[in-house]
């Protein structure tokens, strides 16, 4: 008589949520704020292209930003060569 166990896999997955990583005083501004990029960067990988900021963003060198609730921001640095200038 063949016998087949059945073994079921309860896989959770949980999702730390931490307060703040911002220390400063006053606080930064938070990841839903306008002036989110305005936070220090508690990571920076410029070889990478991006810094983790202490309101937990993800800012990436072309202007696009993931916050932490999973939340995708197009990049927003202006693209038209009018409004790049170059050094002397």
């Amino acid at each position: 008589m063949d016998t087949v166990t059945s073994r079921s896999t309860h896989i959770t997955t949980q999702r730390k949520t931490t307060a703040t990583m911002c220390q400063h005083q006053p606080p930064c501004p938070t990841a839903d704020s306008a002036d989110r990029e305005a936070a220090h960067p508690v990571a920076h990988f410029p070889e990478q292209g991006w810094s983790l900021l202490c309101n937990g963003v993800l800012l990436f060198e072309d202007t696009g930003e993931l916050l932490p609730d999973g939340e995708i921001i197009a990049p927003h640095r202006p693209l038209d060569s009018r409004s790049i200038t170059t050094a002397a």
